[in-house]
């Protein structure tokens, strides 16, 4: 950890002359960095692992919770996924310089529009030091400099990662700025790094509803928010109620700390007095808090209040209310979703329409769980987040996520009258 942070523009000076370079790289290049961060990682991890060590010491006396600690801690397995999530996005087609389109005009102009890089991608993120490895592939495959703001409690942990893969550019012949990490955890270094205008090109934030404020009130370059997810799964009266339990229990529990999490059950008040008590029975650990009708069918549930439909808990807790028809749970949905990934159980095509077509969110599943709303699982490789916001990307964020269009105007002399 430097005892003396490096200025804010410095940083920023540094970012933007790696972005020109980044990009007119080749793709064989940026593969040959990210194969040989991935090695680096590995071979090195005794070093990120010790760092770690400190950081998880230091949360734990902090009394930071046990959600926070698990984000923070890594492994040699994690650094290994770390390494091979790398070494995925050295297969995956580049994106720069595809072409989007193209056509002729009557006066004989030829216009393409094809796929260039955003430029400087920052993202600032929380105790999640895998963030870092994997900003860095999906930045430097698609021809971004990452410009990193990690938390003060991962601050080791993502130093030691950062110059891991710093030295894995150098060494083969890329500069070690196409990834900038902020050795300044303070508050105002925060505030100062989302107003780098002209800087700046694309910011994300990856964290919890403290970030995103702190991002909607300071930000004055452009932002892509990685919003919160209070995803409901809404059971219908058509569904398979086997299907049902075994979707919510893996859409609530899997990982239940991550966005893409169920947060809400909603149920139709025709299979609710048998669905209720089985998917009860197996959502054991998971605490649930619900509306009257819930209480009951199930006793046990405890009383949800109007606090608790629009939160997000990251945690075993899960809000339960049932509906008198599919029209009350779109409203419901409608009221509280934070428009990431919604879902809904069903054997009726109608029911299932319907809620694809009303139900606006990043996502709509249907028959399966929240959890696949991953840009890993969508067929992108690692993401760097999940964008909640309609302009420029919405849903997981891959490779032509972190890229943006340019026109190509060809001609042979032409003038305009």
């Amino acid at each position: 950890m430097s005892a003396t942070p490096t200025p804010m523009v410095e940083l920023g000076a540094r970012a933007t002359a790696a972005a020109r370079l980044l990009a007119t790289t080749s793709t064989a290049d940026k593969d040959a960095a990210l194969t040989a961060a991935a090695d680096l990682l590995e071979s090195r991890s005794a070093e990120i692992l010790a760092a770690n060590a400190d950081d998880v010491a230091r949360s734990e006396a902090d009394g930071a919770t046990a959600t926070v600690i698990d984000r923070l801690r890594l492994s040699e397995a994690k650094i290994a996924s770390m390494a091979n999530g790398l070494r995925q996005v050295a297969t995956l087609p580049d994106p720069v310089g595809e072409i989007v389109g193209g056509w002729v005009r009557p006066n004989g102009l030829r216009i393409s529009q094809v796929r260039v890089p955003l430029g400087v991608v920052a993202i600032i993120y929380e105790n999640r030091p895998n963030v870092t490895s994997d900003a860095f592939g999906l930045c430097l495959k698609s021809g971004n400099v990452a410009f990193l703001r990690g938390s003060s409690g991962a601050l080791s942990s993502n130093l030691a990662i950062a110059a891991v893969l710093r030295d894995a550019l150098d060494k083969v012949g890329l500069p070690a700025d196409a990834l900038v990490m902020v050795d300044d955890a303070s508050r105002e270094s925060a505030v100062e790094f989302m107003q780098l205008r002209g800087v700046i090109d694309c910011l994300i934030p990856r964290g919890g509803p403290s970030l995103i404020r702190a991002i909607l009130d300071n930000a004055t370059v452009p932002y892509v928010i990685d919003g919160d997810g209070n995803c409901h799964v809404y059971v219908d009266a058509a569904a398979d109620l086997d299907m049902a339990t075994n979707i919510v229990v893996n859409a609530k529990t899997q990982r239940p700390s991550v966005c893409n999490a169920a947060e809400s059950l909603v149920v139709h008040e025709a299979v609710a007095p048998t669905f209720l008590p089985q998917v009860a029975a197996a959502l054991d650990g998971v605490e649930l808090v619900g509306d009257a009708r819930a209480r009951e069918l199930v006793p046990a549930i405890g009383e949800a209040t109007e606090t608790d439909w629009a939160t997000e808990f990251l945690d075993l807790k899960m809000s339960v209310r049932v509906v008198q028809s599919i029209d009350e749970a779109i409203a419901h949905v409608s009221t509280y979703s934070s428009g990431h990934s919604e879902a809904i159980v069903t054997a009726d095509l109608a029911a299932a329409d319907r809620f694809c077509a009303e139900v606006d969110a990043a996502a709509v599943v249907v028959n399966a769980s929240t959890r696949f709303v991953d840009g890993e699982e969508f067929g992108f490789g690692a993401e760097i987040g999940i964008s909640t916001q309609k302009l420029h990307a919405r849903g997981p964020m891959g490779l032509r996520q972190l890229t943006t269009a340019k026109y190509l105007v060809r001609g042979e002399g032409q003038t305009r009258g």
